[in-house]
């Protein structure tokens, strides 16, 4: 079943193209790990799959809702975690959650406060979101992004700056969320996190995927062992940093 379905996405600034004609379709229970160079467009497009910038082109469903025709319909099934993280500083971790799972149109206080013991946030539920580290505010984005099972979850680096014990946890609430049929689409620069847990690898360059790889060969290509996203990663991104 199709959960997200992008259709010749793009957005521009001026005359800059940040996202040029991305297309792509994610089924339920699929994980997949967008990488890319810093500036490649993946946190742009993730915003505006979202909902949270106006493209200049191209049609965006969540879940079989078009975003632009019934924009808060779309919104409630998707969770996004952004970096930095959108908290609302003045609530407290579990008031802000339960303020993200109400606007989803749900009302589990107990399945809240599961979700937080599940991330390990449960002995910070009652401070408050300005009071908490990078590590712990990475966490709460993440849980207002699972809160409520949305059909779709978008993360923009949300795996970074968390402890060996927290990833841990981040990575099994991400595999239960993928088991009970949510589309996840993560991106990130760690490696060996795209290798451990996607189903599906998409790499974006200069606006654009120049590489998409899910099923036989992605398993082929980690099959070659440590190190064959990177080889793969190089061969079809450039180095522009080097004069």
């Amino acid at each position: 079943m199709q959960r997200l379905s992008v259709r010749g996405l793009t957005v521009q600034y001026g005359r800059r193209v940040a996202v040029d004609d991305l297309s792509l379709d994610v089924d339920a229970g699929a994980m997949v790990a967008l990488l890319g160079p810093n500036g490649a467009g993946k946190s742009t497009a993730l915003l505006a799959i979202a909902g949270g910038l106006r493209p200049s082109k191209g049609t965006i469903a969540i879940a079989g809702v078009d975003l632009a025709a019934d924009p808060l319909a779309a919104k409630r099934k998707l969770g996004l975690a952004d970096q930095p993280p959108s908290l609302y500083e003045y609530f407290t971790v579990a008031e802000h959650v339960e303020m993200v799972a109400t606007v989803r149109g749900a009302s589990d206080r107990a399945a809240e406060r599961a979700l937080l013991d599940q991330l390990g946030l449960a002995a910070v539920a009652d401070r408050p979101c300005r009071e908490l580290s990078f590590g712990m505010r990475q966490r709460v984005g993440l849980a207002a992004a699972l809160v409520a099972e949305p059909a779709v979850i978008l993360l923009d680096e949300t795996l970074n700056g968390l402890d060996p014990h927290a990833a841990r946890r981040a990575r099994t609430a991400l595999a239960a969320a993928a088991a009970r049929g949510a589309a996840i689409v993560m991106s990130t620069h760690l490696l060996d996190v795209a290798e451990r847990m996607a189903t599906r690898v998409v790499i974006m360059d200069q606006g654009r995927i120049v590489t998409d790889l899910a099923g036989d060969a992605l398993a082929a290509r980690v099959a070659q062992g440590a190190g064959a996203l990177e080889e793969l990663y190089v061969g079809v991104v450039a180095d522009r940093g080097v004069a």
